[in-house]
């Protein structure tokens, strides 16, 4: 059984999902940090044959980097977001997150998609505390 398009493809999505430039540079003169598009990348590539929990152990260490770059460390996020392709791996990636945010739960909302950029399973976005 097909099941239907909830969306029509947008000018970003018709080149598929190897499009991967439509993110932010930079955040403006703010105590906050916007830290979007964390896909799950070792060496400039995509993992995407990793499974979802392991796509998502690749996007929170790489936050983690960005974080470290801005002298902060996870205790300063205060607000994720976080995009996957399948909710059957909701549970599982749950428990990956837990083990980065073991003290500090921050808010978080988690987004069922049909596509990421790049054929990723997983991906997030963060708002981070620079005070």
């Amino acid at each position: 059984m097909t099941v239907p398009r909830a969306s029509n493809p947008t000018r970003r999505q018709r080149d598929g999902t190897a499009f991967v430039g439509g993110f932010g540079k930079t955040t403006g003169d703010s105590d906050l940090l916007f830290v979007e598009g964390q896909l799950p990348k070792r060496d400039g590539e995509i993992q995407r044959h990793l499974t979802a929990p392991e796509q998502m152990e690749l996007c929170l260490t790489t936050l983690e980097s960005t974080l470290a770059a801005h002298g902060r460390e996870l205790d300063a996020v205060l607000q994720v977001t976080i995009y996957i392709t399948d909710m059957d791996s909701y549970d599982e990636i749950n428990a990956v997150y837990e083990q980065h945010f073991q003290d500090t739960y921050p808010a978080r909302t988690t987004v069922g998609v049909c596509d990421l950029l790049g054929g990723a399973s997983a991906t997030l976005d963060a708002v981070v505390a620079l005070e």
